[in-house]
């Protein structure tokens, strides 16, 4: 498919500069559905992107779709501050009985704002009013928001620099793996702690993804994320887990951090939590360290009642028969197999991939190559984004309802995309 681009004149005079995902994907898109988006041309585009992460239920999905429109139909409450409402009831009862009963999980829940760093400024917020102190470790290459307390505990560097302030009260510690295994598991950190002249102030809490989406896709191994909750414990930290991007199934289990088997103190969730793409966040925190006062913490659109109805719908229809998980895997294992064929195809050493789940990122020693094969794949009708540092990562994130005759789709066109830039 040869795609010419459009004239994007509105876009470019009027928009700021700051746009981005539409500089790599030259069409204005009109419909999408399930995993395929159209642009006003008619030309179709199968999607690996799954809006950052926050449609893994797919574009439109019919089922909350029909609960969505249902609901403002009969003039449901659209919007609530956090007001007591039967969509919020509906959502929180689903919640519970779906997700945190089954697992175990005592969390209480607080509606923050709408946005993703929403949730972070307020586990960040909440851990330091909880122990009275100000610093925070966070990691190599992490990525949590782009308000200041986020991009505090942040590691790309260029994002940091948009704050125009010191970034302060952070520090970043070694990633799993980080020194490709020459240095011991919190070796740095421990001796940090434990050191009275280290400078390192004592932290209120620690902040890691299971597995770096925009760092690109490094995933912590459950016996490294084991040993981090349990210094967390052992020093007096809270454990926070950023799971906006990884969580509600992205991985497999609905928590990243399930496989591990341990239970974080405060948990962030967005995007996928409203199953539609529609605005929604969720800080989770464990009973006892729920000591805010009414409205310390608050914000106008906290209460996004027609997310509330999606989001249950989701989990109601997703997540009560434990099928999503394994079907996940069962994609999981269909990607591994592509992109070790596309590997194999490569010179040596040139291309490696990693993940799990379906969040997976192949990395270029070539490091623009990568920018060239997620150009080349939307010449082609796929849509992909480059994650990492340097952006040297190729990253798959498709919806988690994906046919595996599509997902074999655009797997094809990946190793096409491949080749083509070789």
């Amino acid at each position: 498919m040869t795609i010419t681009p459009p004239v994007l004149s509105v876009f470019e005079t009027l928009e700021s500069e700051v746009r981005s995902y539409c500089r790599g994907w030259p069409a204005v898109f009109d419909r999408a559905q399930g995993s395929r988006l159209t642009d006003e041309d008619g030309h179709s585009y199968l999607d690996f992107f799954a809006g950052a992460g926050s449609l893994n239920y797919g574009h439109n999905n019919p089922v909350l779709k029909r609960a969505l429109i249902d609901y403002i139909e009969r003039d449901g409450i659209t919007h609530g501050l956090d007001m007591a409402t039967t969509a919020k009831r509906a959502f929180l009862e689903s919640f519970q009985n779906v997700v945190l009963r089954p697992r175990d999980l005592p969390y209480k829940v607080m509606f923050p704002g709408p946005t993703g760093t929403n949730a972070v400024e307020a586990a960040l917020k909440l851990a330091r009013k909880v122990k009275n102190r100000e610093a925070i470790v966070s990691f190599t290459n992490a990525f949590h928001g782009m308000s200041l307390g986020s991009l505090a505990v942040t590691g790309n560097a260029f994002k940091r620099a948009g704050a125009g302030i010191p970034l302060v009260h952070g520090t970043p510690m070694p990633f799993d793996n980080y020194f490709d295994g020459q240095v011991p598991d919190f070796l740095w950190f421990e001796r940090l702690l434990g050191d009275q002249g280290s400078g390192l102030n004592k932290p209120a809490a620690v902040i890691v993804e299971t597995v770096q989406g925009e760092g690109g896709i490094n995933v912590a191994r459950a016996e490294w994320l084991r040993a981090l909750a349990e210094l967390c414990e052992r020093q007096d930290m809270l454990l926070i887990v950023d799971d906006i991007q990884m969580g509600c199934g992205r991985t497999g289990g609905f928590f990243s951090f399930e496989e591990a088997g341990i239970t974080p103190d405060i948990v962030t969730l967005s995007k996928s939590i409203s199953g539609y793409g529609l605005p929604m966040s969720l800080t989770l925190f464990k009973p006892e360290l729920d000591i805010w006062e009414p409205g310390e913490h608050n914000g106008t659109f906290r209460g996004n009642n027609p997310a509330f109805v999606t989001a249950a719908a989701a989990l109601n229809t997703y997540w009560a028969d434990g099928q999503m998980e394994k079907q996940t895997l069962a994609r999981a294992d269909q990607i591994e197999r592509a992109l070790l064929a596309i590997v194999e195809e490569c010179e040596p050493d040139s291309v490696g991939f990693r993940g799990r789940g379906l969040v997976w990122g192949m990395e270029f020693q070539d490091k623009p190559r990568a920018t060239a094969v997620c150009r080349r794949a939307f010449e082609l009708g796929l849509l992909l984004e480059t994650s990492g540092p340097e952006s040297e990562v190729v990253k798959l994130l498709p919806a988690l309802t994906i046919t595996p005759d599509e997902l074999d789709e655009g797997l094809r066109t990946l190793a096409r995309a491949v080749r083509e830039t070789a």
